[in-house]
């Protein structure tokens, strides 16, 4: 008997199909999912998510390494910023950026009508005193003779106190700003203390003007200390027990890896900076031997003693809301989700002072996953679901 090729054909497919039916393996029984039963998430034993939950042991907190962040700036209590107090000029530059100077060195030199005019009450103001008291010389050998009446006498008097006053004020002035009895119209910018000069900020034939000073604007000269910086610190509410005045903390800086320097609080602000929310701290540190500059960026760090409360990781912490949490394991495969107190948030590790004891196991690995977890159960089982957290940065 014959058969057909479109018979045969589909005859060897049914062979095929059956052969492949009878050699696929079984199949495998589905992994249990775990259950919530008050508020807490139960695994069955050997559940595979098991293994993906890293745990961590509460700890009594003791110590706490605290990091602010700083800036370091020019000792204001040794330096200096010159500015002009006439206009003019600049005639020539004794002065430039890192040159030692002591008091008294001329930094520049100006030439300044005002200053000129000056120069010039001041020498008028000395001729008049010289004319009122030769008239008062004059008026009492009248007065002693009989010439002139007291009132003559008495006012010459007057006349000469007030151009002695007139001269010593317009003196006074002049030499104030290093000028002489000459009227020359230059002025000198000297160095009111002894230092480094670290800014200039003038060329040669610039115009320089009084209304150019001020908050804002750049000084002619700034000199300074390098030796001695001032650190500023960024200090939160929460730590201002812990930095009072005479506090030392450790300065590191990026760009000097592996070198500390220590800094000595010498004030702390009054009031909270309203944009960044901090209170500012100012440090000295000692730069014998000029390696920090100023307006580095440096890290400020200090030991904060702990009396109570225990510390966990800070990815063991979740914020829901205005409330954090962690997820306790408890024996036989069971997480509770529970809300703490946070005393102190640091990058690596946080302190809870309620809500947690020590020696107990929070997940600090993998906690959202398990959040997930808990809100399908709680899904499934027709529960209120928990929401799903943010770890808080």
């Amino acid at each position: 008997m014959k058969y057909s090729p479109l018979f045969s054909r589909l005859m060897l497919a049914c062979l095929v199909t059956l052969s492949a039916c009878h050699d696929a393996p079984p199949r495998m029984a589905a992994t249990p999912q775990p259950i919530v039963q008050n508020n807490q998430l139960r695994f069955p034993s050997e559940h595979p998510q098991l293994a993906l939950l890293g745990t961590a042991t509460a700890a009594q907190a003791k110590n706490l390494t605290i990091d602010l962040p700083a800036r370091l700036i020019w000792n204001e209590e040794r330096t200096q910023r010159i500015y002009p107090a006439f206009s003019g000029r600049v005639a020539t530059i004794h002065a430039d950026v890192g040159r030692p100077v002591h008091t008294g060195n001329v930094l520049a030199e100006l030439a300044s009508p005002e200053f000129g005019a000056a120069q010039a009450d001041a020498a008028r103001a000395l001729a008049d005193l010289q004319w009122m008291q030769k008239n008062l010389g004059r008026q009492t050998e009248l007065f002693e003779a009989g010439i002139v009446a007291r009132k003559d006498l008495e006012q010459a008097q007057a006349d000469a106190a007030r151009a002695k006053a007139e001269a010593e004020r317009a003196q006074a002035r002049v030499r104030l700003y290093g000028g002489g009895a000459d009227v020359n119209q230059q002025l000198a910018l000297r160095a009111g203390i002894p230092g480094v000069v670290v800014e200039r900020n003038l060329n040669p034939s610039q115009e320089v003007r009084p209304d150019q000073s001020g908050p804002g604007m750049p000084a002619l000269f700034v000199i300074t200390d390098p030796s001695v910086l001032w650190a500023q610190i960024d200090a939160r509410e929460v730590d201002l027990p812990s930095v009072q005045p005479g506090t030392r903390v450790s300065l590191s800086i990026p760009s000097l890896p592996g070198q500390q320097f220590e800094a000595t609080i010498t004030a702390v602000a009054d009031f909270i900076d309203p944009m960044t929310r901090t209170i500012k701290l100012r440090a000295s540190v000692n730069n014998a031997h000029r390696l920090l500059k100023s307006e580095m960026l440096a890290t400020a760090r200090f030991e904060r003693k702990l009396s109570a409360g225990v510390m966990v990781p800070a990815t063991a912490v979740f914020l829901r809301g205005t409330q954090h949490y962690v997820f306790v394991k408890l024996p036989g495969g069971i997480f509770e989700p529970r809300e703490v107190k946070v005393w102190h948030e640091g990058p690596k590790e946080v302190v809870i002072g309620e809500g947690l004891k020590e020696g107990e196991e929070v997940v600090s690995e993998n906690g959202l996953l398990l959040a997930r977890e808990l809100r399908n159960a709680q899904e499934e089982a027709h529960q209120k679901p928990l929401a799903i957290p943010q770890v808080k940065p």
